[in-house]
C-alpha cells in the first residue's frame, strides 16, 4: 500500500482525517520524510470490552466491601474542592 506524502503542517492540520483514514501517511519536512503515521483500527472494540469487564469487577468488589459509591464520590468532590480553593495569604507590613 502506497503512503500518502504530506508536509508536517498539513499533517497537523488534518490529523482527524488521517486518523479516520486507513492509508499510511509519510510525513515530510522540507521535502524529506521524517516519519510515517500508520492508523490502526479495531482496537476500540477490545478496549471497550476490557473496560466493561473491569467495571463489572469493580462493582462486585464494591458490593463485597459494602462501599457506598455516592459517599465516595461526595468525599472526593469535597476533598477536590478544598484542594482547589486558593488559600488567602496574609501580608505583614512592618
Amino acid at each position: 500500500m502506497e503512503a500518502t506524502k504530506v508536509g508536517i503542517r498539513e499533517f497537523r492540520a488534518g490529523m482527524a482525517e488521517f486518523i479516520a483514514s486507513s492509508t499510511p501517511v509519510a510525513v515530510t519536512r522540507h521535502g524529506q520524510t521524517i516519519g510515517y503515521f500508520i492508523p490502526t483500527h479495531g482496537q476500540a472494540e477490545a478496549d471497550v470490552a476490557a473496560l466493561k469487564k473491569a467495571s463489572k469487577t469493580l462493582d462486585r468488589l464494591l458490593a463485597d466491601k459494602s462501599i457506598d459509591v455516592d459517599a465516595v464520590v461526595a468525599e472526593f468532590k469535597t476533598t477536590r474542592k478544598r484542594a482547589s480553593t486558593p488559600k488567602k495569604t496574609v501580608s505583614v507590613v512592618a
